[in-house]
């Protein structure tokens, strides 16, 4: 399953992704934000970190309004591989070659055609592995040294 979250700055993109995602038969977790109102970031973007680092969640949408933020506090949790994309490579290559968990968009910066496509993009690229697998590995060794475990 997926979270997707927002703040308020990617909220209305927020939601025509989750109907790209009602149409491709997806199961999500909303866990929001839910309204216009401003919010922090940092506490949606660590509600799907933390759920993606500790294994409740495959994967991740995050969505804020240039996705820096929330890209930022992403990649604080082990295991997540947190990716702001914005062009049709960067969404494809996030998932071949980095294995991305989280894909991370701009509310401000796309429009809901274009995201919706980067999201599918997303969605439909596999891991290649081989010698991209041997650079994740030397994540996890990193995340370990540094989180102890």
């Amino acid at each position: 399953m997926f979270a997707i979250a927002s703040d308020h700055g990617g909220l209305e993109l927020k939601n025509a992704i989750r109907k790209c995602l009602d149409d491709r038969g997806i199961s999500y977790r909303d866990l929001g934000t839910f309204d216009n109102g401003s919010v922090d970031y940092p506490d949606f973007a660590e509600l799907v970190g933390r759920a993606v680092s500790e294994g409740r969640m495959e994967k991740g949408i995050l969505i804020c309004g240039t996705g820096i933020g929330m890209s930022i506090v992403a990649n604080k949790f082990p295991r997540v591989r947190a990716a702001l994309v914005s062009d049709d490579f960067s969404a494809r290559m996030s998932k071949e070659h980095n294995d991305a968990n989280v894909v991370v968009l701009g509310g401000r910066v796309l429009s809901p055609e274009t995201a919706c496509k980067l999201v599918g993009i997303w969605l439909d690229a596999h891991f290649e592995g081989g010698r991209h697998q041997r650079r994740l590995d030397k994540i996890a060794e990193l995340e370990k040294e540094l989180f102890k475990g």
